[in-house]
């Protein structure tokens, strides 16, 4: 009788199957910044509209394929998931260099305001947004959807499958209250991108931290699906810790944009 287990893995580690999503996703990438640099140029915007779909679509098979790997197959061992903190953490760390870069270019125009600027911050002609208005009420609603998560993870630790989803479901649902109300927001604006440093550090600070929020809602409405699917259980939810760490991380990055743009570089 052959041995069913001849070629079951002698080890605890995880050697992923080749897969084409690193290489499409690159691709999708680069078709999305490509479009939207024609679009914000004034050109057409159907590149813009392929990089998106093609973004979400390479999204949501790697996504399904990771999925497999944790929940079907079985994969993601203790040890694999103590690789995947750590790779988890580094990616944030990354991000956090990412908004170092913003907020630098920020200051260095805020701290020694140049001729450009008609030597003073914020800069003659410009019409900052009150930070006590809409910035103010999305700062509540990032701290609120902070706590929503928290109490999803701890629902899940106590293997509360209706609070968890009740959780998840209200923090989307604050995610895309931010997203609208910092679209109305940037419709509302007395400047253009264009029109100086300080258009241009705002709009490049708050526009990618506000990606970096869809990103965040998409990444918590996959766990949403799951956590129905019963994938989640109190020893192994890593997709969700991942959504969680990622989600209290554009917490913490807003509330430096509201301190530091909205409050002390719009006074």
């Amino acid at each position: 009788m052959a041995d069913t287990h001849a070629h079951a893995p002698k080890h605890p580690y995880h050697l992923v199957d080749p897969s084409p999503w690193p290489l499409v996703g690159a691709i999708a990438a680069g078709l999305l910044a490509t479009g939207g640099l024609f679009y914000m140029h004034g050109g057409t915007w159907w590149l813009l509209i392929v990089g998106v779909l093609a973004v979400l679509a390479t999204m949501f098979l790697w996504w399904r394929d990771v999925v497999r790997e944790a929940h079907v197959e079985g994969h993601h061992t203790p040890v694999v998931q103590i690789g995947l903190r750590y790779g988890m953490a580094l990616f944030i760390a990354s991000e956090v260099m990412f908004f170092a870069a913003f907020f630098w270019a920020f200051f260095d125009a805020a701290l020694f305001p140049k001729e450009a600027t008609g030597g003073v911050w914020p800069p003659q002609g410009i019409q900052p947004f009150n930070a006590f208005e809409v910035p103010f009420l999305n700062t509540l609603i990032l701290l609120l959807s902070g706590t929503t998560v928290t109490w999803a993870h701890h629902a899940l630790l106590e293997n509360n499958r209706r609070n968890l989803v009740l959780g998840l479901g209200i923090t989307i649902v604050l995610g895309l209250l931010f997203t609208g109300f910092q679209a109305f927001e940037y419709a509302h604006a007395a400047f253009g991108f264009t029109e100086g440093i300080y258009p241009s550090t705002f709009f490049m600070a708050t526009g990618f931290h506000g990606f970096h929020v869809i990103i965040g809602t998409c990444f918590l409405i996959v766990c949403f699906f799951r956590a129905l699917a019963g994938h989640f259980t109190p020893q192994q939810h890593f997709g969700f810790e991942a959504a969680a760490w990622y989600w209290h991380f554009v917490d913490v990055v807003w509330l430096f944009l509201f301190v530091c743009v909205y409050w002390w570089g719009g006074r």
